[in-house]
């Protein structure tokens, strides 16, 4: 007699029938990727709305601040030290902008100079609108002339396609003006020449005055004044063209003068009174051995006075 099915047989076959063919992984993986390859993905866009007439001035006006912000400082530098505004609480200007802004001195007086410089661009009415934006962009300029400085700016904003420079491409224009400019040193020592003073204050109070060239450099000279030796800059020297023998004649008389300054700078110091000051520098510019009879009466005076302080 033959055996009733298993149970367990036709569980299994009713299994078999009911499931799906066994499906390749790697067939699977491709049906995936073509789903990734053709899905759509949908993205909402969100409107950017137009700055208002307003919006537009407000923004303007706030780039101009943050262009200007060196500009700004290096005028406020200038006026807390020229009026000294610090001495409450400080010795000394550098003492002041170190603990007060963190600025050594370089860094303060290089805020300073650009300062200058851009008041001077300013006054070019070929530059309006283009103005520097950065301290370093105006750093190369500081030792220019006003006019030079004004020249360089123009050819680096020509340069830059119309745009504002920057310090690289200034301080190239300012390389080529230099080496354009540049005049050899023809000055000879025991030349007579005069002082120009123009926008270097260590030579205030020497404009006009004559001095003899007693060493020469590259760039400068030294030169003996009345009141000792200074190192002159070569833009700041206007030669006499004296001849020879007229160089030797104020030679003379430059060591003559040699124990008339010695006499004016035993009294002379910056405590005395402005027009007592005054005659004493007016004597020592002389230029002659001399002191006429009231002349010397005057000195005389003034050393009796003040020796008895």
């Amino acid at each position: 007699m033959p055996k009733p099915p298993s149970r367990i047989n036709k569980a299994t076959s009713v299994a078999k029938s009911d499931s799906k063919p066994p499906v390749n992984s790697a067939n699977e993986d491709i049906s995936v990727e073509e789903n990734l390859a053709t899905a759509t993905i949908t993205v909402t866009a969100v409107e950017v709305p137009e700055l208002t007439e307003k919006e537009h001035s407000d923004r303007l006006h706030l780039e101009r601040r943050v262009e200007r912000a060196f500009f700004e400082a290096g005028k406020a530098l200038t006026e807390l030290r020229d009026r000294r505004l610090y001495r409450s609480t400080h010795k000394t200007f550098d003492e002041y902008c170190l603990d007060r802004f963190g600025y050594n001195r370089s860094r303060s007086y290089q805020l300073v100079d650009a300062a200058v410089v851009v008041d001077n661009l300013q006054k070019c009415p070929q530059i309006v609108d283009i103005l520097p934006t950065a301290e370093g962009q105006v750093r190369p300029m500081t030792k220019l002339e006003p006019q030079e400085q004004q020249e360089v700016w123009l050819r680096a904003v020509e340069v830059a396609g119309g745009k504002v420079p920057t310090g690289r491409i200034v301080k190239d224009v300012v390389q080529r003006i230099m080496e354009r400019t540049k005049v050899p040193n023809t000055y000879q020592i025991g030349e007579v020449c005069q002082i120009l003073v123009k926008a270097n204050p260590e030579l205030r109070g020497k404009g006009g005055c004559w001095g003899i060239v007693s060493q020469v450099n590259e760039f400068s000279c030294t030169v003996r004044m009345w009141d000792g030796e200074y190192a002159v800059g070569l833009q700041h020297l206007k030669s006499f063209n004296y001849l020879p023998a007229e160089c030797q004649q104020m030679q003379v008389i430059c060591d003559a003068c040699g124990g008339l300054r010695l006499r004016i700078s035993r009294v002379y110091s910056d405590s005395l009174e402005e027009t007592v000051k005054n005659l004493l520098q007016s004597l020592g510019k002389l230029n002659r051995p001399y002191l006429t009879a009231v002349e010397e009466k005057l000195l005389n005076l003034l050393e009796l006075e003040y020796e008895r302080r």
